[in-house]
């Protein structure tokens, strides 16, 4: 029997609990106190006054300033409201790849279920989508923190065990989540680029904030391997035996200009980009993002010091 709660690992949960995820663009649906809409309505901070107009609903005139001023003013008020975030995780057959005390799957999860925590903790709306070549299974957005457990259930497949289709499933999941909110890609991103960037400009252009977590093996970045060795295709039914030695260099150009590619793609849609190799302590790396994110946002803000 499986066990989903793997993926919650205390001393993950204990570094990151006293972050706040915060979502770098304005996008609708921001938790009062922390996240702020751009849209106007009903909440329980106020904004401003401004002068009332032909066409204000009477409830909203302030009468304590009519009767100090006897000039009619209305309240105006930001509406707060929950983020929304999809976590978007790869489980293809790629991400059962790992020789270290996590696979890219198990880590890919343990992220998603760090953030899905972290996000219901600040009573943000979570859903959750795995994918291979077509979506595996699907947890709805949801405030409650018992939906962790619903989580948990869509990150834990049996076997990763398909390609990867990103294109299709980034066009589902623009159409199942059409207003705009957080999206989290999670994979070894081992995928038709163009198809990615396409999905990710997709995304961004129905006005959502995308943030990316290419997760890789050691091994896959490294490429440590001497001696004879045989290379057996994952997603592909194929293998290659050879010295490895002999492919290292050209391995390690074609690997840094594939990345540089995807992070120059991210750049260019306005899409953060994070890079995590598996063999990273998942809790310091999820932090130094997460404060360097949130100081961007504040620098930004603020402007020039």
């Amino acid at each position: 029997m499986s066990d989903a709660n793997r993926f919650l690992m205390p001393e993950a949960i204990k570094r990151i609990a006293r972050l706040d995820l915060r979502a770098r663009h304005v996008v609708e649906g921001f938790l009062s106190g922390m996240h702020r809409s751009p849209y106007f309505g009903q909440s329980v901070e106020f904004l401003q006054h401004r002068e009332y107009a032909r066409g204000d609903d009477i409830r909203d005139v302030d009468w304590k300033v009519w009767a100090k001023q006897d000039r009619y003013y209305v309240k105006q008020y930001e509406e707060d409201t929950n983020l929304r975030c999809t976590l978007l995780v790869d489980v293809s057959a790629s991400m059962r790849y790992g020789d270290g005390h996590l696979s890219k799957y198990e880590y890919a999860s343990t992220l998603a279920a760090c953030l899905a925590y972290l996000l219901l903790r600040q009573q943000d709306a979570v859903g959750c989508v795995s994918f291979d070549e077509t979506t595996r299974m699907t947890a709805p957005l949801r405030t409650k923190r018992n939906h962790l457990d619903s989580i948990l259930k869509t990150l834990d497949v049996s076997r990763p065990e398909h390609k990867t289709d990103v294109l299709g499933v980034l066009r589902r999941a623009a159409e199942r989540f059409p207003r705009p909110g957080m999206m989290v890609l999670v994979s070894d991103l081992l995928v038709e680029r163009e198809g990615l960037m396409k999905g990710l400009k997709l995304l961004r252009s129905r006005g959502h904030d995308v943030m990316v977590f290419h997760v890789l093996d050691d091994d896959e970045l490294d490429f440590p391997f001497n001696g004879p060795t045989r290379f057996e295709g994952l997603e592909l039914p194929e293998h290659l035996a050879c010295n490895p030695r002999a492919l290292r260099e050209g391995y390690l150009a074609a690997l840094n200009e594939y990345l540089s590619e995807v992070r120059r793609g991210c750049v260019g849609q306005r899409v953060d980009y994070v890079l995590l190799r598996t063999s990273q302590p998942l809790d310091a790396a999820l932090a130094a993002y997460l404060s360097n994110r949130l100081g961007v946002r504040h620098r930004s803000r603020g402007g020039r010091r």
